[in-house]
């Protein structure tokens, strides 16, 4: 009976968003090439040779320097006071001059101290919102943090909000029908995260955190994989598969419909690889991670949720498991985002 009540729930909110867009299939050739031009030749060929060369190397193709410069922008209305937006250059130069200026809202901590007096080590975490996550998506998660003595950056993702082009209404360029495309952006996004990294490393924080929310928890993984300076990770809205996310969850439906005659299940799960945490999870090592998934989940269903869960143990990384007795969408709600909120907070105070 509940999850026929949570699934009705699930669909009711999800039908809020009436903006959604089926586009045509492409294979995005010209998004995997170095200066964007048009690969000469087939282009699904060009594709899946460079899916191939980048499994061969992901570090490389995940390997960035730190921001050659720092700025500062205007803070949106209802800013507290000390915080500060902080920009620098993405270290992927994409078409849309809006997306190459990445934007770091910064959530600063008051100092703490130990019981004995002493200075306790500087604490922050890097938060990466749900996708189509508007300005505001994940402030309170980041007020929170900064009033238990943890520092945050809220990063806007690649094409949302203050990146967003003036011909997008959603945020579908990061996730879409097009395979060149979703690879690229996302690997942008992780490249940011890790620019993000290194700036909280150059304000004197000694350990870092990335948490991220349903596509922010798949990119959080594959920062945190790729980024030695990360020691911890919270992981709200779990999956082994990027592409099988999309093929199977109820808010990717129409993004899954451009596939139709073009690619199949397993044919996109082999070319999203790359973008995919299951390939990675044995470069975590021994940092702490913290899973957390719903039971009623329709948008990251739940057996994909399970399968990232056991391939974190079965390469012993150290594994804390939480279990929201709700959906995706509904993970928003009271009192369930209160839950979700202690599950998080009580992790990284124990771990950071």
């Amino acid at each position: 009976m509940l999850k026929r009540v949570f699934y009705r729930w699930e669909r009711s909110l999800a039908s809020v968003d009436n903006n959604r867009v089926v586009r045509p299939f492409e294979w995005g050739a010209d998004w995997l090439t170095e200066r964007g031009h048009a690969p000469h030749g087939d282009p699904e060929t060009h594709v899946r040779e460079h899916v191939h060369r980048v499994m061969q190397d992901p570090d490389a193709w995940y390997a960035v320097d730190p921001a050659p410069s720092y700025g500062t922008a205007p803070l949106p209305a209802g800013a507290h006071p000390g915080e500060r937006m902080i920009t620098f250059p993405s270290a992927i130069t994409t078409p849309h001059p809006e997306n190459n200026t990445v934007y770091l809202r910064y959530f600063p901590a008051g100092s703490t101290r130990r019981g004995n007096g002493e200075a306790a080590p500087r604490r922050a975490v890097v938060v990466m919102a749900q996708w189509n996550a508007d300005e505001g998506g994940h402030v309170g998660v980041c007020r929170l943090m900064a009033s238990l003595g943890i520092s945050a950056v809220r990063l806007s993702l690649p094409y949302h909000d203050r990146r967003m082009p003036p011909e997008l209404s959603r945020a579908d360029y990061i996730v879409s029908s097009n395979v060149g495309r979703t690879l690229q952006v996302n690997r942008q996004a992780v490249l940011d995260a890790r620019r993000a990294v290194a700036w909280l490393k150059q304000q004197g924080y000694d350990r870092v955190a990335i948490l991220g929310t349903s596509l922010g928890s798949c990119l959080a993984l594959l920062t945190g994989t790729h980024e030695p300076l990360a020691d911890a990770l919270v992981l709200n809205h779990v999956s082994s598969w990027f592409g099988d996310v999309i093929w199977e969850g109820l808010s990717t439906a129409h993004v899954r419909a451009g596939f139709d005659g073009h690619l199949d299940q397993l044919a996109l799960r082999d070319l999203w690889r790359p973008i995919s945490p299951k390939c990675y999870m044995h470069q975590l090592g021994d940092r702490p991670a913290l899973f957390v998934y719903a039971l009623y989940d329709l948008s990251f269903p739940l057996h994909l949720s399970k399968d990232i869960i056991e391939e974190s143990r079965r390469c012993r990384v150290p594994t804390t498991v939480r279990v929201l007795p709700c959906g995706h969408y509904t993970t928003g709600k009271a009192p369930f985002k209160f839950i979700d909120g202690y599950y998080m907070a009580s992790f990284l105070r124990r771990h950071l």
